[in-house]
């Protein structure tokens, strides 16, 4: 069973940055694809940015490439998400999640396909 806790979000004005940080416990955290999503009132909850075991591989929604990055320190057992350019519609709640299925050059941004989820955390842009 793996836990995760997601850190870091709050309110920020339009073209600011924040980090979030997942810390993840309970089981090997290199034997996970990772991935941060998120979810807007009355809206699904979509992929943002995944990152493969190894961090060989990544996926962006068309949305934030080029202003959002994820990485990984698997040695911290931590993935992360930056976040620069911030526009009001990317106010969400941020869940990362962990996926075991496939290999380490894995990605796939549909949720359904993650096994564990963090309790999500408030991102709000102001313009």
């Amino acid at each position: 069973q793996v836990q995760l806790v997601e850190s870091g979000g709050g309110l920020v004005q339009a073209g600011g940055s924040l980090r979030l940080s997942c810390a993840a416990s309970g089981g090997t955290f290199s034997n996970y694809a990772m991935g941060w999503f998120r979810q807007a009132p009355g809206k699904e909850r979509d992929a943002v940015a995944v990152i493969s075991r190894r961090g060989g591989s990544t996926y962006y929604a068309d949305s934030v490439k080029g202003r959002f990055t994820i990485s990984r320190d698997n040695a911290k057992n931590t993935v992360y998400l930056q976040m620069n350019s911030l526009k009001p519609e990317d106010t969400a709640v941020y869940y990362c999640a962990a996926s075991l299925k496939g290999n380490n050059y894995y990605i796939n941004p549909a949720p359904v396909m993650y096994d564990y989820w963090g309790q999500g955390t408030q991102v709000t842009v102001s313009s």
